[in-house]
């Protein structure tokens, strides 16, 4: 995983994503799913890309449930974009780069 990726954990995730003064990417995944593996490269070239503008990270949905089950993940990949602390922006399943970025681009335009 790049060093543009932060590792999400339940006893993080305040600290990191919903105190975040930048808007953080969460990519809630596991490490058995398919189409998780298949955004992975994606979220990867666009931590790069949007580094310092947005914080990106991956939650292990198995490893820490709390977290998923207090924003109802029941489908995986779900990626949501948060800022300020509320979910700004989220999509379900293996979505294409473009559609990734223009959600992220989205976000970024809103004040």
């Amino acid at each position: 995983m790049s060093d543009k990726i932060i590792t999400l954990t339940d006893a993080r995730f305040k600290e990191e994503v919903l105190e975040s003064k930048l808007p953080v990417f969460v990519d809630f995944w596991a490490p058995w799913c398919g189409p998780c593996r298949m955004v992975a490269p994606i979220i990867e070239e666009l931590g790069e890309e949007y580094s310092g503008r947005v914080k990106f990270g991956k939650l292990n949905v198995d490893d820490n449930p709390i977290t998923a089950q207090s924003y109802g993940i029941v489908s995986i990949p779900t990626l949501m974009i948060f800022k300020n602390g509320e979910v700004a922006e989220q999509l379900i399943g293996a979505h294409p780069k473009k559609r990734i970025k223009q959600a992220i681009e989205e976000v970024l335009a809103t004040p």
